[in-house]
């Protein structure tokens, strides 16, 4: 595999899925000193409670955690410190319009080192109702059984074919 293609997933943000409606995603690059991304290579990183905001037309990843690295000195990093993420300006002005409507807001889907660089995928999300989560898992638990009853449907298919043989 070359270099230029190489992709790795730290981590994905699974509550994300259960608790947002994710309307569109964006790839943004995230500014990093050393001893974050050792920590990233090492899988140490929360983002459960993270989020994007805007500061000063800029966007920051807040509340990720990335674990200070421990064969680090003194120089280590703060592990809940706002990170900057990076975006063309035409995609941060498109974000910045779509979360200022009410009840949008910018999470973070996933983490993943793409060639030597750390992505993170940006969802712009929507808050899921209780009742919505509710449906989903009835969605889930649906096709769920839908896929044991088929499976079972083949599995008597093959019983009787073998009987005939």
């Amino acid at each position: 595999m070359a270099d230029d293609d190489y992709y790795e997933t730290i981590t994905r943000n699974k509550q994300a899925y259960h608790d947002y409606f994710v309307e569109e995603e964006y790839e943004a690059g995230l500014k990093l000193v050393g001893t974050e991304v050792k920590s990233l290579r090492d899988h140490r990183v929360h983002l459960s409670d993270a989020y994007a905001t805007f500061q000063d037309n800029e966007l920051y990843l807040v509340n990720a955690h990335i674990a200070p690295y421990p064969k680090a000195s003194h120089d280590n990093h703060e592990p809940e410190r706002p990170r900057k993420l990076l975006l063309h300006r035409h995609e941060l002005n498109r974000i910045q319009s779509k979360v200022e409507q009410s009840g949008y807001t910018l999470i973070p889907l996933e983490l993943y080192f793409k060639s030597s660089h750390v992505k993170v995928n940006l969802g712009v999300c929507e808050g899921k109702k209780q009742f919505d989560k509710r449906q989903d898992i009835k969605e889930r638990e649906h096709a769920r059984e839908m896929a044991r009853e088929h499976a079972r449907h083949r599995d008597e298919m093959e019983y009787k074919y073998d009987e005939h043989t």
